[in-house]
C-alpha cells in the first residue's frame, strides 16, 4: 500500500538550500572515472537511487571504488578492462542514466552480459541505440518484447559510420559519444532527425573532454570522434549542484517566496536546466546571482508560450508555475519525450493539473494550462515518478493543502526533498 504526505498550506517560502549533487553529471562521471586510467577522487556524487544503480552495476563489473563520506567517492580506473564473468546480469531499476551508456560501454566488450531493469524501464524505448551499436558491429540481442529491455550483450562494436536518431532521447547519441572513442576504428556519427536535450549532449562534451578525449562535433548534425583513445583521469572531480532539482525551490520562491538562496550553481553551469532561470525571469519572478548561489526572489507571474525541447524535465516545474499565474494562460510545445520518461508525464500531468481544478489541453507534444479559478484539494498520484512528487509539492503554496501519494519516490535523485522543502517553508496556522 503506497504511504502518503499531506502539506499543509504555506504562507511564505524563506530561507537557504544546498543542493545535492547532479544526477546527471554523477553518473556520466561515474562512468568516464571507472574505465579511466588513474584514479579519480568525486566530490558531491548525488546520493540517490539512480546512482546506486550505477555504483552497485560498476562493482559487478570489478570497478573498485570507497567512499570516504556519502558524496566523497574514489574510483581506482582499469583502463577499459572490465572485469567480470560472463553471463552475468545488471538490474538498473528505472535509471536512463545507467542503462543506456552501460549499454554502449559493455558493447566493447566481449563476455556475454544481460542487462534488465524494471517494469517501467521494460517500457522505456532503447531501440535507437541498439540499431546504432549494431551498424558498428555489436552484438546485442532482445531477450523478451523487441525493442526493449531485457538485452543480451556481448562485445562486438567497433566503430565506423553509424546512423541515429535523436528525436527521442539524447541519451542515445550520449552513449554512443561516450563509447566511441574505444572503438577499434573512427567513429562517424550522422542524426538523421532532430536533436531532442541539446543541453544533455554539450554536457557529455564537456565531461568527456575533462577526461581527455578529443573529438569534433559539425553543428550537432555529425560527429567524428577519432579510435583506440583513452579516458585519463583528471584526478579531482567536482559534482555540481543539481538544476533540475533546484527547480522546485526557486519557483517556490517566485511563487511566496521573500528571498530564497539555493547553493551549489552558478550561472556558468554546464547544465541545460540554466535556462530555467531566463524563463523565471520572463514569467516575472526576481534573480539574483552570486559566486556559488541564486537568489529568487516573488513576482507578479504571467504565463508565457514555451518551445521545451532543451529543458524536459525543468518544463514540468514550469507547468506548475503555470497555475500561479496573473490568469493568463502557458503553452509548453515541444515535449513528446515527457511520453517516454518515467512515466507518460504529459498524460500524468494532464491528468492530476485537472483534479485541482487547472484547465488543460494536452496534446501528442503540447500542453496548455490556463490556472484555476479556485484550487481543489486532491490526492495526487505520482505514478511513482519522482519529477511528479516534486513538482506537485507546489500546489501547496495555494490556499489549499495537498496530499502526495506514494512520495518515497522522489529517492530516485533527491531522498531529502520533502525534508529540504518543509525547512524553507512557513504554513498556515
Amino acid at each position: 500500500m503506497n504511504s502518503l504526505l499531506t502539506l499543509s498550506s504555506i504562507s511564505e517560502i524563506k530561507g537557504s538550500i544546498n543542493l545535492p549533487g547532479s544526477k546527471s553529471i554523477s553518473n556520466r562521471v561515474l562512468l568516464l572515472a571507472a574505465i579511466s586510467s588513474g584514479t579519480t577522487y568525486i566530490k558531491n556524487l548525488l546520493n540517490s537511487d539512480d546512482v546506486i544503480y550505477m555504483l552497485d552495476a560498476l562493482k559487478m563489473l570489478g570497478i573498485k571504488y570507497y567512499f570516504k563520506n556519502k558524496t566523497d567517492c574514489i574510483i581506482q580506473g582499469c583502463e577499459n578492462i572490465l572485469q567480470y564473468k560472463s553471463g552475468i546480469s545488471l538490474f538498473l531499476g528505472n535509471a536512463g542514466t545507467a542503462v543506456r551508456p552501460l549499454t554502449a560501454i559493455l558493447a566493447l566488450q566481449n563476455k556475454k552480459i544481460i542487462i534488465t531493469g524494471n517494469d517501467r524501464m521494460k517500457e522505456r524505448p532503447i531501440k535507437d541505440l541498439i540499431d546504432a551499436l549494431i551498424q558498428g558491429g555489436g552484438n546485442i540481442k532482445y531477450l523478451g518484447q523487441k525493442h526493449y529491455l531485457p538485452i543480451q550483450v556481448q562485445g562486438g562494436f567497433q566503430g565506423g559510420k553509424i546512423y541515429v536518431n535523436g528525436e527521442i532521447s539524447s541519451q542515445f547519441l550520449t552513449s554512443l559519444l561516450i563509447a566511441a572513442p574505444l572503438a577499434k576504428i573512427d567513429t562517424k556519427i550522422i542524426l538523421n532527425s532532430m536533436l531532442v536535450s541539446k543541453p544533455y549532449i554539450d554536457m557529455t562534451l564537456k565531461i568527456m573532454k575533462d577526461f581527455g578525449i578529443i573529438l569534433y562535433n559539425n553543428n550537432y548534425k555529425t560527429f567524428t570522434i577519432p579510435a583506440k583513445q583513452k579516458y585519463q583521469s583528471p584526478g579531482k572531480y567536482f559534482i555540481e549542484g543539481d538544476l533540475s532539482s533546484a527547480t522546485y525551490f526557486l519557483a517556490a520562491a517566485a511563487i511566496k517566496g521573500k528571498s530564497v538562496k539555493v547553493y551549489g550553481i552558478n550561472k556558468h553551469s554546464i547544465q541545460g536546466d540554466i535556462y530555467f532561470v531566463d524563463i523565471l525571469k520572463r514569467m516575472g519572478a526576481k534573480i539574483i546571482w552570486g559566486e556559488n548561489y541564486i537568489k529568487c526572489i516573488q513576482g507578479k507571474l504571467k504565463g508565457i508560450q514555451l518551445d521545451a525541447n532543451d529543458i524536459p524535465d525543468a518544463a514540468m516545474t514550469i507547468a506548475m508555475l503555470a497555475l500561479f499565474t496573473d490568469g493568463s494562460s502557458t503553452t509548453i510545445n515541444n515535449i513528446y519525450n515527457w511520453r517516454v520518461k518515467e512515466t507518460d508525464r504529459l498524460y500524468a500531468m494532464s491528468t492530476e493539473l485537472k483534479k485541482i481544478g487547472a484547465i488543460i489541453k494536452e496534446g501528442k507534444d503540447f500542453i496548455f494550462i490556463k490556472p484555476p479559478k479556485k484550487f481543489i484539494y486532491s490526492h495526487i498520484n505520482t505514478y511513482n515518478d519522482h519529477r511528479m512528487a516534486m513538482c506537485f509539492s507546489l500546489l501547496a503554496l495555494s490556499n489549499q493543502s495537498v496530499t502526495i501519494i506514494n512520495p518515497e519516490c522522489v529517492s530516485k535523485t533527491f531522498p531529502q526533498y520533502f525534508y529540504e522543502f518543509q525547512k524553507i517553508s512557513r504554513f498556515k496556522t
